[in-house]
């Protein structure tokens, strides 16, 4: 059965009586959110077991549609026997169709039950859908987690990343001030000042530097920045190289003991100076002794965040997803950033000139194309 087949008015009751309304009010939850499917009654009063499923295109709702295995064509033509549920209350009459909730509009699939167990059939390839398939953000980012942290990638790579497209922008969030020119890599709220950050080989001259932010408008996954740059020079980069934590260059990369990343564990990432780092350590053990019990990010960091928000709404969460913060003794500026996808492992690459100078620093967090 092809789709005009089956879908022949999605125009029809959206509060079901009876026995349907009970298991509205009992029913199981499977997916949060999981939105508006049509079904037909005979599915829903038990006359019927559910034997076709397929997804629509669909501005309302989730798209997807059941069909019993007792419905007729003239059954169906009738938008009195078909009713709007949430799609939870079709996975409490069969839990297996929780299986499919996420395969894209254009599915048309024949449900299965046998000696070999419930399952349902592609019927369009003939495969056999066994498993619960992922979520397209589930898949993307595992996708993201192999591309992340290779040695290299090539320069229309990064070049690609700053260039603004339909599904890429390119924003200033701030600058990021380098008193001293040595790098450190760091998640601001968990690692910056500790043992844990990454500091950097390679120095940059002293100054302040501006920190543009790659996003990523993701069908998917959102609004996400996909990738930080510092920006060093105004010379156009010509090839890019992995940054090197200090005292290691290279020939040291797959070495033991050896690790070109730096983890995030809030979600949070940003460059700062060496010295910079120091003082956010000597200003946040203060500040903890001040503030007993208090959290860094709620009692201190949320406010200004809300404030960046406020006066840069575009490409932020309403939480705030990016801040130019002033250490409140020295005015030192760090940039904190929200890394991509979130928590993980990130590396950054140096982005070197034709006489191999440092021209940016880009810390990677996607490939778009994923996304």
């Amino acid at each position: 059965m092809g789709l005009d087949d089956k879908k022949k008015n999605d125009k029809s009751e959206q509060n079901p009586k009876g026995k349907m309304g009970e298991e509205q009010q009992e029913m199981k939850v499977y997916i949060q959110g999981a939105g508006g499917t049509i079904v037909t009654k005979s599915i829903l009063n038990g006359t019927a077991k559910l034997k076709w499923l397929f997804r629509q295109e669909s501005e309302h709702g989730n798209g997807w549609v059941a069909f019993g295995d007792t419905d007729s064509q003239e059954y169906v033509d009738d938008p009195k026997n078909m009713a709007i549920v949430d799609f939870n209350i079709l996975a409490n009459i069969e839990p297996t169709a929780v299986n499919v909730f996420y395969m894209p509009a254009g599915s048309d699939l024949e449900f299965r039950s046998d000696k070999t167990g419930k399952y349902f059939v592609d019927t369009r390839t003939g495969k056999e859908i066994r498993e619960q398939v992922k979520h397209p953000v589930q898949i993307a980012f595992e996708k993201n987690l192999k591309f992340l942290n290779q040695e290299t990638y090539p320069t229309d790579f990064f070049q690609m990343l700053f260039t603004e497209s339909s599904k890429i922008r390119i924003i200033q969030a701030g600058e990021a001030d380098f008193p001293t020119g040595e790098i450190v890599l760091a998640d601001p709220l968990a690692y910056l000042g500790s043992k844990y950050e990454t500091v950097l080989d390679k120095r940059i001259p002293v100054g302040s530097y501006p920190v543009k932010l790659s996003v990523c408008l993701s069908r998917i996954a959102g609004i996400r920045f996909a990738a930080a740059k510092l920006l060093i020079s105004s010379k156009q980069p010509v090839r890019y190289e992995i940054a090197m934590p200090k005292g290691k260059k290279r020939e040291d990369l797959g070495k033991p003991g050896v690790f070109t990343f730096f983890g995030v564990d809030t979600g949070l990432a940003c460059f700062a100076d060496g010295k910079v780092s120091d003082l956010n350590r000597q200003f946040f053990e203060k500040w903890k002794k001040e503030n007993p019990g208090k959290n860094k990010y709620n009692d201190y960091f949320a406010a200004l965040f809300q404030e960046s928000y406020e006066a840069n709404p575009d490409f932020q969460n309403q939480a705030g997803s990016f801040l130019e913060w002033k250490l409140p003794e020295s005015g030192h500026r760090t940039v904190l950033f929200s890394s991509g996808m979130g928590d993980g492992m990130y590396s950054g690459y140096w982005g070197l000139d034709e006489e191999g100078e440092a021209a940016c620093l880009v810390m990677l967090f996607m490939n778009p194309e994923y996304f």
